[in-house]
């Protein structure tokens, strides 16, 4: 859509220069001929840097082929990605060289659309170069994530089957799996080498994840493995669908080739990543923090940085989030005084945390139950979304339990995007492990924010927009995209929801976590908090179960800064609304200014703030 706006631009202003008006001279004045010439130039420029962006895009998605699996494309779906370091030395030359390309542009010629594109591009570009040198600070495999589930995941969840071709290509990845974890274990051992060895509780969360996998048929005498089951009942679908090619001859020959390759590939994959992975735990020490690595203050620091999109200072958060809990602290005692309860707030928060009455049963009823009312509360908030939106995705969205072989050291909900087609609906996904992790006063919030308005609201649009360059549509800013899930679950409440008091206590309790957040991994990776001091903190002003403290503490560990975006970017976007408000008075339409804060994708926040300010000046000035 840019680039044919741009061409037909450019054709308006040449029509006008050779036809005659009341308001034109046969003669153009030296002015205006230098203006049009202005906006042809810019149109050409502009037209050129985008077809580079999509270049760009596509030489690095294309190296990539996991990820073109989750874009919904099919080529490529044989393979996993290359994790050797000479595959990650030439990506980061192939970065280098665009980003010198990128430069060669004149962006003094751009329009404004593509000046910001471009100044995101050179920014993402330059981050990565400088952050090559922290490319070992992290754990390629641990409780959260790692190739150990993401192999599993990708199969089970991405990798569709919809013809011979594609189940052929799911048992030759099935077979590519020895390759993959022998990278994955040099990695490991990269990082090992430079004393970065993943905390003492992760291992027996891996561990055991990893042996799941390898359970069931074919691999013992139990119920069919994850993997086993899932090819089977893709099979089965594609064999009913009318016109499928898929013969019972055909069926067998697969699935017979599928029990070859996890037998002889996958499992005994798994089994030399469990040895080593057992072995490097008689390594692995309980000193938490990331402070602990060479430079590692200054890594956290960067880290903040690229989480944050701002300049704040771990200090500077830590003292956000104690200012947040205690603000937060206030608003639970109002409700805690109108349900007339007897008792201080530590009192009630473990009465919400221990009453049988907010936690469905932890059985397969129970569990059906909870789907069935999270996939309610979104199709109802459908229906009010046209007074919040005016653009609105068209992607479907489904909600599903986190499967069983990854649910005991998942965290508590998630969101998977779309295909890039749409065809493939966004995934909210609910742990449904520990039923007394997911008490349903906080059942509302939980799919405000991972549904919609929340993630599935803002990256379906955001891959739906028609007017920006693939590399904004599919890349992200944590604090701006989490910033949006977590002011996605106040939102509702000024449209009716959460009439019920105690599931508008779920909604601050969530939001009492995420100001915990801020003060929690400040502690642990600048303040050298241990893992029990992050418990008890979570634990002492929180009424979620202890299970979660833990998780998140965890999580906070393997995972350092990352979990600061979601406070920090509701603030801003809070901030920005209030401002808005306030100078536009009557003129302030919410709907109008969430598409301000939608129509460009994920944003850092400063530019965020710079659009809406851009924004108030032009409804103004109206």
């Amino acid at each position: 859509m840019f680039k044919s706006y741009c061409a037909a631009a450019v054709a308006a202003v040449l029509f006008s220069a050779c036809t005659p008006s009341s308001k034109q001279t046969t003669n153009p004045t030296p002015e205006s001929v230098s203006k049009q010439t202005a906006v042809a130039t810019a149109s050409s420029e502009s037209q050129r840097v985008n077809a580079f962006f999509e270049r760009v895009f596509e030489e690095s998605v294309a190296r990539y082929p996991e990820y073109l699996t989750s874009l919904g494309r099919k080529e490529r779906a044989d393979e996993w990605n290359d994790l050797s370091e000479a595959y990650a030395n030439e990506s980061m030359q192939l970065t280098k060289q665009q980003l010198v390309e990128l430069k060669a542009f004149d962006r003094n010629k751009l329009d404004p659309g593509t000046v910001l594109s471009y100044d995101l591009l050179v920014q993402s570009m330059e981050n990565d170069i400088a952050d090559n040198k922290w490319r070992l600070y992290n754990y390629p495999i641990n409780q959260m994530f790692g190739r150990h589930s993401g192999v599993v995941s990708l199969l089970i969840n991405q990798h569709s089957i919809n013809s011979v071709q594609d189940a052929e290509n799911y048992i030759t990845r099935l077979e590519g799996v020895p390759k993959l974890f022998k990278q994955l274990i040099t990695n490991i051992e990269a990082r090992t080498a430079a004393n970065i060895i993943p905390p003492k509780f992760v291992f027996p969360h891996v561990i055991r994840d990893s042996n799941n996998i390898i359970k069931g048929a074919p691999f013992d005498d139990g119920e069919p493995s994850a993997l086993l089951a899932d090819l089977t009942k893709k099979l089965q679908t594609l064999s009913e669908k009318e016109g499928s090619q898929l013969t019972d001859e055909n069926k067998t020959r697969l699935l017979d080739a599928a029990i070859l390759a996890l037998n002889t590939a996958v499992k005994p994959a798994y089994e030399k990543l469990v040895a080593h992975l057992t072995e490097l735990e008689t390594k692995a020490t309980t000193d938490d923090g990331v402070w602990k690595w060479k430079n590692g203050e200054t890594f956290y620091n960067v880290a903040l940085k690229r989480t944050t999109t701002t300049d704040l200072t771990a200090a500077q958060i830590h003292e956000i989030g104690l200012k947040e809990v205690a603000r937060i602290h206030d608003e639970m005692r109002v409700i805690k005084d109108k349900v007339n309860f007897e008792g201080d707030l530590q009192a009630f928060m473990q009465f919400m945390r221990d009453d049988d009455q907010f936690y469905y049963p932890n059985t397969d009823e129970g569990k059906a139950r909870y789907l069935r009312e999270a996939t309610a509360l979104i199709d109802d908030m459908k229906l009010k979304l046209d007074g919040m939106f005016i653009t609105q995705p068209k992607a479907d969205l489904n909600v599903k339990a986190v499967e069983a072989f990854r649910e005991q050291s998942a965290g508590k909900a998630f969101y998977q995007r779309p295909s890039e087609d749409g065809t493939r609906p966004g995934l909210y996904y609910a742990n449904l492990y520990d039923m007394k992790a997911m008490p349903t006063y906080q059942m509302e919030a939980l799919a405000y924010h991972e549904g919609i308005p929340g993630h599935h609201m803002q990256l379906a649009i955001q891959q739906e927009l028609q007017d920006v360059p693939k590399f904004r549509k599919f890349g992200g800013y944590t604090a701006y995209i989490e910033g949006w899930g977590l002011y996605s679950e106040y939102l509702p409440k000024e449209f009716g929801a959460y009439q019920d008091p105690y599931s508008d206590f779920g909604r601050l309790a969530m939001e009492l976590w995420r100001a915990c957040r801020l003060v929690v991994d400040t502690g642990i990776h600048a303040k050298k908090w241990t893992r029990e001091q992050g418990i008890a903190y979570y634990t002492e002003n929180t009424p979620n179960a202890v299970s979660d403290g833990v998780k998140m503490v965890e999580r906070h560990i393997v995972m350092p800064s990352q979990a600061t975006a979601y406070k920090i970017g509701m603030l801003k976007i809070l901030e920005l609304r209030t401002m808005a408000k306030t100078k536009l008075g009557d003129k302030f339409d919410i709907r109008e200014y969430h598409d301000e804060i939608l129509k460009y994708g994920p944003l850092p926040l400063n530019i965020v703030e710079t659009k809406v300010n851009d924004w108030i000046a032009t409804k103004l000035a109206i």
